[in-house]
């Protein structure tokens, strides 16, 4: 097996400081599951010749733990690290029912939003102003779910434009709407594919994306409570709207 020389783990470390597209995944399942979602794997290193599972593919070095943590972002890596490109997904219009994350930049939370709206049918994921899918929390928060979706990163007037142009019936989370499980927000969503936006914690959604929004949905709750995260929050309203489908 190859083993990793001095020059090529400076390389690497040089790398991943300068080229945001690179990722360095260290988890098992996602490496697998980035591998099935189309990404090719530049190189693999493991800690132990065994954990080669890879083959012919790409080039595995053997590498020992402290090479392996230098280029892991988990505080307790699995022992193997997968160098990938990710490549961006085209901006193209949704064909299933979509999610729509505004100015939104915890990355545990938009990952856990994706995470749900691959479970629920959401196939495109639009990140508005948001925080970049390459970000290792977000990815690790997806649990490998992001290489079954299309996450497209927009700025907000691209998204507005782009919104217009195929009119788009979007659906916003807010406390100052109709419950989600009343009768009326069964009625709205009868037709046509919806888009749930879900906006930052702190300031909602922004006033510019609230204007092209058809119908705003609240998650009933006793007084007190101003709001749900918003991870929680988009996922009940996506099931919601996902239920008839399960």
């Amino acid at each position: 097996m190859l083993r990793l020389s001095i020059n090529q783990l400076k390389n690497l470390k040089k790398q991943k400081r300068e080229n945001r597209f690179l990722l360095f995944l260290d988890n098992l399942k996602i490496i697998k599951d980035a591998i099935s979602g189309g990404l090719k794997p530049q190189l693999i290193l493991v800690e132990k010749e065994e954990m080669n599972e890879w083959g012919d593919i790409c080039p595995v070095y053997l590498a020992d733990r402290k090479t392996i943590e230098q280029l892991s972002d988990s505080k307790t890596p699995q022992g193997v690290v997968c160098m990938t490109e990710y490549l961006p997904h085209v901006v193209e219009e949704p064909k299933t029912n979509f999610l729509v994350v505004d100015s939104l930049q915890d990355p545990g939370n938009v990952g856990t939003l994706i995470r749900t709206a691959t479970a629920c049918g959401f196939e495109f994921v639009y990140l508005v102003d948001s925080v970049s899918p390459t970000n290792d929390k977000l990815i690790r928060s997806t649990v490998g779910t992001i290489f079954q979706s299309k996450v497209i990163s927009m700025s907000r007037a691209d998204f507005i434009e782009k919104s217009k142009q195929w009119k788009l019936n979007l659906l916003k989370a807010d406390m100052n709407g109709i419950s989600v499980f009343d009768a009326g927000f069964e009625k709205s969503i009868k037709n046509g594919l919806i888009g749930l936006v879900v906006g930052n914690e702190g300031q909602g959604v922004s006033k510019e994306i609230s204007a092209l929004c058809k119908t705003t949905v609240r998650i009933p709750m006793k007084e007190g409570v101003e709001s749900l995260n918003a991870s929680i929050s988009g996922a009940i309203i996506m099931y919601q709207i996902a239920k008839k489908d399960f």
